[in-house]
């Protein structure tokens, strides 16, 4: 098998809609913060949208003034709504292993709140050597470079722009707000349908000669 010798295989993975189907969870959030705050909130829409950061979503919804308040309430409530709600994405386990069985490194870059992010990882079995949160799209290139990853999976084209903006292979899947078309046009450099064809993709650009 081929590798390339000047950088050890390190993957990294988004976390919402790439390895977790967070719609549930976030679902069932977005309707109790709805009711704890008497404002309304749409969250049939809003977990149509997934990827940017919190922040993002609750413009929507509420004045700029109310934000960093909303947003610390919303982040309390989540492990006890959302975490048990939210189940892995088809193909999770199994991506993440296959890194592992080619003697890589899997580094989780979300821009979920990190310790939501790690509670939603624990309670999954998702084991990932490290998990670096509140980071998107061009941001995330910082933690990618910092743990040396090469290819960057993820379901938005906020998530392609993280990765050539770190140099690194832009894989995505289709299983978020972004359609196929949608992730080429953005620049990514593979579009795979879900994470259950990303183990025959790897082995064969492992596979393939090196420059």
């Amino acid at each position: 098998m081929a590798r390339m010798t000047s950088r050890p295989l390190t993957v990294g993975f988004d976390l919402d809609m790439t390895l977790i189907d967070s719609r549930p969870g976030i679902h069932a959030c977005y309707r109790a913060l709805a009711e704890r705050t008497g404002t309304y909130i749409d969250a049939d829409l809003a977990v149509t949208r997934l990827g940017p950061p919190l922040e993002q979503e609750l413009r929507h919804w509420f004045p700029a003034d109310e934000i960093p308040a909303v947003a610390e309430a919303y982040r309390a409530m989540y492990p006890t709504i959302a975490i048990a709600a939210t189940p892995a994405m088809a193909g999770a386990h199994e991506a993440l292993a296959a890194v592992r069985a080619a003697g890589g490194r899997t580094v989780v870059v979300t821009a979920k709140y990190e310790p939501n992010a790690k509670l939603h990882l624990a309670h999954l079995g998702l084991d990932t050597d490290a998990v670096v949160g509140d980071l998107w799209a061009e941001a995330k290139a910082a933690a990618l470079r910092e743990h040396g990853a090469g290819v960057y999976v993820g379901d938005h084209t906020g998530d392609v722009r993280g990765a050539r903006a770190a140099g690194a292979l832009s894989v995505t899947v289709a299983t978020g707000p972004c359609d196929a078309g949608e992730l080429a046009g953005a620049g990514a450099d593979v579009v795979l349908t879900g994470l259950g064809e990303f183990p025959e993709w790897l082995s064969a650009y492992l596979d393939a000669p090196r420059a």
